[in-house]
């Protein structure tokens, strides 16, 4: 039986970090009511001429620098010609073929090992408004507000070879992209949406085959679903003999049925009967300019990454982690800074502060909060367990840490004579244990431990409760 291999090629569309449209001063801004963020310009009525924003050149070049491009001086925009509701113009302008940057790779990374991604271009176009289709009924509405904002379409090499390689390559595309300040990435509110271009071969073939393209995916589980699922699908229709039936068309994912459906046969560049943008002169970017974005990146994720390693002693999987993130990458380093305490401060932050932002969507204390809780713990005013308690109060209340400790007495007792009362009441109540421990049967430690904090309502130093219970156990 053949082994067959997944060839993949992925489209990414990324909404560009402006305040204003790619060819008006409409604003950018999520969520509005429909249609208010309309203008003549943007609604394509007869008469109005585009203007470049100069702010979407500029992303687009820290763009291309970012991803490893070279960088086109000489490049122009092109009507790309298609008629559908969305698009008021009849036709988008986007660029065809002299694309503001090309030859490009990201590095991911694949079982420890480094593989090149190669990116073959970006260019700029315009996004096209939204259909909103009312369930139920024949109509369709259409919002505006999106038709005009500025996208960098980023087209990779076919040099992704399954689902689980598609989703780191596109995991570190948008962290690049948010370090950067490129866009904030958001692929729930639509600022980053993807495009699978996937084909099956007979391992080992060097020729391409039968592409699908899989269009408008904004999250990356279901990038991976759709993935394997049409992978499956191709395969099985090479070893039925049925490769015929893959025909070079666009699909959809319908995530409710776990299937890719077919939606029409796929156009080429000719269908679009692309020609230059006679509204726009040709683009033409300085040399001084190109290397003045170069000079003004910020350190970016891979970067930051090994820097932290080398500096907070940290391992490479806590490290990807805190830096997937901007928010929680900057947040980490500020509580470090604060703490003095960077082992302990990941720990917190990879346990209880990221479980608070993938359940809320926000950090909603401050690092100065989280060092301090940190440095309290570290004097012994409180161990680990009350801690958490503090924490779950900070995250609920606009208490600070030491209001909390003092106002519920939540110190540590640390008393030497306190402690031994407790430890000698406790071994008085449980005899049993105790004679279960004095003829190995260890694990009764663990259970008298526990009495001891239950006692001190978790308020007892651990070590010192251990210390005692130990020698009392002993004598």
């Amino acid at each position: 039986m053949a082994v067959y291999e997944t060839v993949i090629g992925l489209e990414i569309h990324v909404e560009l970090a402006t305040n204003s449209k790619i060819f008006c001063a409409c604003a950018t801004s999520f969520g509005d009511e429909p249609n208010v963020n309309t203008c003549p310009v943007c609604l394509g009525l007869p008469g109005v001429m585009p203007v470049l924003n100069k702010s979407v050149v500029e992303l687009a070049i820290k763009a291309g620098c970012s991803l490893n491009c070279e960088i086109n001086l000489i490049n122009k925009m092109d009507r790309k010609n298609y008629f559908y509701p969305d698009l008021p113009k009849a036709y988008q302008i986007s660029q065809y073929d002299l694309p503001i940057c090309v030859n490009g790779f990201v590095d991911i990374d694949k079982h420890g090992e480094r593989k090149k991604i190669g990116i073959t271009r970006i260019h700029i176009e315009e996004d096209a408004g939204k259909l909103i289709h009312i369930e139920d009924q024949n109509d369709t509405l259409i919002d505006y507000n999106r038709g005009g904002i500025p996208l960098i379409e980023i087209v990779t090499e076919p040099d992704i070879r399954s689902a689980e390689e598609a989703v780191t390559f596109l995991k570190d595309l948008r962290g690049i992209l948010v370090y950067s300040g490129i866009s904030d990435c958001k692929m729930e509110q639509g600022s980053m949406r993807c495009d699978v271009n996937i084909s099956i071969r007979e391992l080992g073939s060097k020729t391409l085959r039968t592409k699908v393209e899989i269009k408008n995916m904004n999250s990356m589980k279901e990038v991976y679903k759709a993935i394997k699922k049409e992978e499956s699908r191709q395969i099985e229709l090479y070893r039925f003999g049925e490769g015929y039936k893959i025909i070079q068309e666009t699909r959809r994912w319908d995530a409710s049925k776990g299937k890719t459906v077919s939606m029409r046969t796929k156009e080429d560049a000719h269908d679009y009967r692309y020609f230059p943008e006679p509204d726009l002169p040709k683009l033409i970017i300085s040399e001084g300019q190109v290397k003045d974005i170069k000079q003004s990146l910020p350190e970016l994720p891979k970067d930051k990454r090994k820097r932290m390693m080398r500096e907070y002693g940290l391992t490479d999987k806590e490290a990807r982690v805190l830096t997937e993130e901007k928010l929680v990458g900057d947040f980490y380093e500020a509580a470090v800074k604060l703490s003095g305490k960077p082992k302990e401060t990941a720990n917190w932050m990879m346990t209880e502060v990221l479980r608070v932002l993938k359940a809320e969507s926000v950090i909603p204390i401050t690092s100065k909060q989280l060092a301090e809780l940190i440095i309290e713990v570290e004097k012994g005013t409180i161990n680990r367990t009350v801690a958490k308690e503090v924490f779950e109060e900070m995250i609920n209340t606009d208490r600070s840490v030491f209001q909390i400790i003092e106002t519920r007495g939540l110190q540590q007792i640390s008393a030497q004579n306190i402690l031994e009362e407790v430890v000698d009441k406790v071994l008085t109540e449980n005899s049993k244990a105790v004679a279960d421990y004095q003829v190995g049967k260890t694990q009764s430690f663990g259970f008298l431990m526990g009495q001891c904090m239950k006692a001190t309502k978790g308020q007892g130093n651990p070590n010192k409760v251990r210390i005692i219970l130990e020698n009392k156990l002993t004598q």
